[in-house]
């Protein structure tokens, strides 16, 4: 099997990998002329453009930034027209719902297969090839790219068989995500405005009822002043986005996901997007500083 990947990122470079390691073909292409050399150099071979690293390709996977990238390289930079006539386009980075769907219609009308397959776990879960990986695809599809997503991640899902029904969960799942983010901020900028210390508002939280995963790993980083980036405040921007994009879609009141796309676009706003998103707790601790005295 020949796959062509598509977007070799902080995510996309070691999921390649992975899948060489498992011995399959790699193609790639990126716009970031650096991604492709270090793409080649764990053994990768490279495009000159999308359409390149597609040709007579069997899957085309498609791990870009958002659905107008995704739709750009199938539709305007030729992958489809190029892809092998019984190919499979899988895509894999987070998009709306909507949009999953008007493009798998456009693939399947075509003759090729749409395989709607977004990731959870981050540059970790890339590297440790432990993804989280949920697919909306037919039963046909979804054995038959089994193997190839056995080498991305360890947490393999078939939520059902149409496309978007995958975008739909990663969605939820990034809801709760930057909910959790966002109100553990809260409960901390709560505590620090009444001068309790925030290490020990951690230590008794991550122990208690009120844990969550997200409070395990980005709770220490909220304590720091400036924090190695694991995730940028404007990925949940993003993401956040795409969440009220599908709640308006569904026609669906999303109140706690809206409150806390504010705070991260505040965030984002006063030219700390590209912070690790854990300090959207800034946001939270400027709504709470005391008025100075003049």
């Amino acid at each position: 099997m020949t796959i062509a990947f598509i977007g070799l990122g902080s995510m996309g470079i070691p999921m390649a990998r992975n899948l060489m390691s498992a011995g399959f073909q790699i193609h790639g292409y990126d716009a970031n002329p650096k991604a492709l050399s270090v793409f080649a150099a764990h053994g990768g071979r490279p495009g000159l453009s999308a359409a390149e690293a597609a040709a007579n390709a069997d899957v085309v996977i498609l791990m870009v930034v958002n659905a107008a990238q995704a739709q750009d390289v199938l539709f305007s930079d030729g992958v489809l027209d190029v892809l092998a006539p019984n190919g499979t386009v899988v895509l894999m980075a987070t998009c709306p719902p909507g949009a999953v769907k008007s493009m798998a219609d456009r693939v399947e009308r075509t003759g090729r297969s749409f395989v709607d397959a977004p990731v959870s776990g981050g540059v970790a879960g890339a590297e440790a090839a432990t993804l989280t990986i949920i697919v909306g695809a037919s039963d046909e599809s979804f054995q038959r790219l089994s193997p190839v997503f056995r080498a991305l991640g360890d947490k393999l899902f078939h939520v059902g068989t149409e496309a978007g029904q995958g975008a739909t969960v990663k969605v939820v799942n990034q809801l709760l995500c930057g909910v959790h983010i966002a109100v553990a901020a809260e409960g901390f900028a709560l505590a620090k405005k009444v001068g309790v210390d925030p290490k020990i508002i951690l230590e008794i939280l991550a122990g208690s009822s009120a844990a969550s995963w997200m409070l395990k790993d980005r709770g220490p980083r909220m304590l720091e002043e400036d924090p190695a980036v694991s995730s940028a405040v404007d990925i949940f921007v993003k993401d956040l986005g795409l969440v009220l994009d599908a709640g308006r879609e569904a026609k669906a009141a999303l109140p706690l996901a809206a409150a806390a796309y504010q705070m991260f676009l505040a965030t984002s706003g006063r030219g700390e997007g590209a912070a690790d998103d854990s300090q959207v707790i800034r946001s939270y601790n400027l709504l709470n500083q005391p008025r100075s005295s003049a």
